[in-house]
């Protein structure tokens, strides 16, 4: 069975004979909610970028919804990145002099859609969050719980079948925390794939699966 993420044989190193990952083997399916676990320079990030398509592998095959990376071009890599993957960082990366709708509406011009469908789109996604009372906010006007859900309506606005959460509740105390993890449950029980990339142990075991990383290596899966 395909799996939204396959991972086959990859490897990733640097000049100066630094290698992140180290001959990884994994398959993620569609509609899964997966934790990938491990300390500081464990290999996550560097993971999260060639699963993202934002760098490619050394050796090895990475297949994004049944796309080999290493065969596309450009310009289908981006399509594939703007259609299929949404994102979700630890620092928001919000457009602080835009309402909440403003940047929800533009994390899908890369997708081609018309400024109208833009934002209803951008509606309905806050709406699916939580925030229909906070479209007209701007970024200082909201909580960090606010400005995260804000984030992962953006990235959820194009309903794509993947989304990756890079350290999605570090930025936020216990309780907002708790409720942006609910949401990602939500969002995954609604049938999108999503991947939590953290350190924090007790997030990850409450999760149906973890993936454990440790100097490059995948331990657990």
């Amino acid at each position: 069975m395909t799996g939204v993420v396959e991972l086959d044989g990859v490897s990733k190193w640097y000049p100066g004979g630094v290698t992140a990952l180290r001959d990884v083997t994994l398959k993620i399916g569609y509609g899964e909610l997966v934790g990938i676990v491990g300390p500081s320079g464990s290999g996550k990030s560097t993971m999260l970028h060639l699963i993202g398509t934002l760098d490619r592998p050394s050796a090895g095959t990475v297949r994004i919804d049944g796309h080999d990376v290493a065969r596309l071009s450009d310009r289908k890599l981006s399509a594939l990145r703007a259609l299929r993957l949404g994102f979700v960082f630890q620092q928001f990366h919000l457009a602080p002099g835009q309402t909440a709708l403003d940047n929800v509406a533009d994390g899908l011009l890369y997708a081609g859609v018309p400024l109208r469908e833009r934002r209803r789109q951008a509606e309905d996604a806050l709406e699916r969050v939580g925030l229909a009372d906070r479209m007209d906010h701007r970024p200082h006007e909201l909580s960090g719980g606010q400005r995260q859900r804000v984030a992962i309506a953006r990235a959820v606005a194009g309903k794509p079948p993947l989304l990756l959460a890079d350290e999605p509740t570090g930025n936020l105390d216990s309780a907002s925390g708790a409720a942006v993890l609910a949401l990602l449950r939500d969002l995954h029980e609604s049938g999108t794939t999503v991947l939590i990339i953290t350190h924090d142990r007790d997030l990850a075991a409450g999760l149906p699966r973890q993936v454990t990383l440790r100097d490059g290596e995948v331990m657990a899966a």
